[in-house]
């Protein structure tokens, strides 16, 4: 997990690291284009306009354009789809301005360090664009600019790691991350002590933990973070609440889960939002996701595929496992779940087919890539 700090005109990061999700299951595509024909920038997102005048994404354009000194009058269209929820809490908008800045930078041939320029955008999109395990530095300078993202380690570094993401809620969240990092750094007492005191040891120990490949502790690491986080978020006036009652319940069963041997299996970790990243190894996945799907059962009603991703079938669970829990199954309390591992950054896409926009440079109504899977 990680928070932010706002000053005037920066929104100053506190350091995270962070593994990137894999492309074949959780992706945004963009494709840009620039003309002096079009008469203003315009922007479309998994088909529907958008408004282009959000002050984050004109500083994201504008230190683009800086950057290449692109002459005025030359106007951008932006055509962006993705896969999984917006504003869900799934780091969406985060992939979705590294894509942008990325295929804008493609455009207009600017080979410069881009990851200060995605978060402008949005904050966690500077991880966003590396792939592997990537670090957020808080950086020292006053406008923000040191504060970039650098790959810990690459995406083929530890292939036994993957992710389950559990979609308990693929709404719109009730406070944004933005609005919510905002409030906290006015009123949280709780955020001063953790940007001091825990962050800097925790990135020392999680960098560590990644190039050791030393599960346990990437575990532990991760759900204390991820608990702290949303301690900060309670301690915000007003408080500020993303966990709901089934977030609560899968904290719950990953604690149940790794106390049976005394050995972590598994590690929750919640952002600004209700659904959860549950990491585990290859060894563990299969009997996980038939834990998760034992307990957080699909709605019968539904004709959507419940696991998509790596898995396409549900494993059945242990009854001997199951019995042990001594906790009720919630049916349709998950909308689906994502299996996925570790994937790379963003990436040019050579085929003419996937362009999302038409020779006119308007959204090419034939494609659509918004299905999860």
């Amino acid at each position: 997990s990680s928070l932010g700090t706002a000053h005037s005109r920066a929104l100053m990061h506190l350091g995270s690291v962070y593994p990137s999700s894999n492309a074949h299951q959780l992706r945004a595509i963009t494709s840009v284009a620039t003309s002096k024909s079009f008469t203003r920038d315009r922007m479309w997102l998994n088909g529907q306009e958008e408004d282009i005048n959000h002050p984050r994404l004109q500083n994201a354009l504008r230190e683009i354009r800086k950057l290449a000194r692109q002459e005025e009058g030359d106007h951008f269209h932006i055509c962006s789809e993705n896969n999984f929820p917006t504003a869900a809490g799934l780091a969406s908008s985060a992939a979705g301005y590294a894509c942008l800045v990325y295929s804008l930078s493609r455009l207009l041939q600017v080979d410069s360090e881009l990851s200060a320029i995605a978060r402008q955008g949005s904050g966690s999109a500077c991880r966003s664009m590396y792939g592997g395990f990537v670090k957020w530095e808080k950086g020292d300078r006053p406008d923000g600019r040191d504060s970039i993202a650098v790959q810990v380690a690459t995406e083929t570094h530890w292939p036994e790691m993957h992710a389950l993401i559990l979609v308990v809620n693929a709404g719109k969240k009730i406070v944004s991350s933005t609005v919510g990092m905002e409030t906290t750094v006015h009123t949280s007492q709780l955020l001063k002590y953790r940007s001091e005191h825990v962050v800097p040891h925790r990135m020392v120990q999680m960098e560590k933990a990644i190039k050791e490949r030393n599960f346990e502790e990437f575990a532990k690491i991760t759900m204390q973070d991820s608990n702290q986080f949303h301690a900060v978020c309670l301690d915000t006036d007003p408080p500020i609440f993303y966990l709901n009652d089934i977030s609560k319940r899968i904290i719950q069963l990953i604690t149940i889960y790794n106390s049976f041997d005394g050995n972590i299996k598994a590690a929750y970790t919640f952002d600004a939002g209700p659904n959860a990243v549950l990491y585990t190894l290859s060894s563990q996945v299969s009997q996980l996701l038939a834990l998760v799907s034992h307990f957080f059962p699909p709605d019968h009603t539904s004709e959507s595929p419940f696991v998509i991703g790596l898995s396409q079938t549900t494993p059945v669970i242990d009854k001997k496992l199951a019995e042990q829990f001594q906790v009720e199954p919630i049916p349709g309390s998950l909308k689906y779940i994502i299996h996925t591992k570790v994937g790379g950054g963003p990436c040019q896409l050579n085929d003419p087919k996937q362009c999302l926009l038409n020779g006119d440079g308007l959204p090419n109504r034939e494609l659509h890539h918004t299905s999860p899977m």
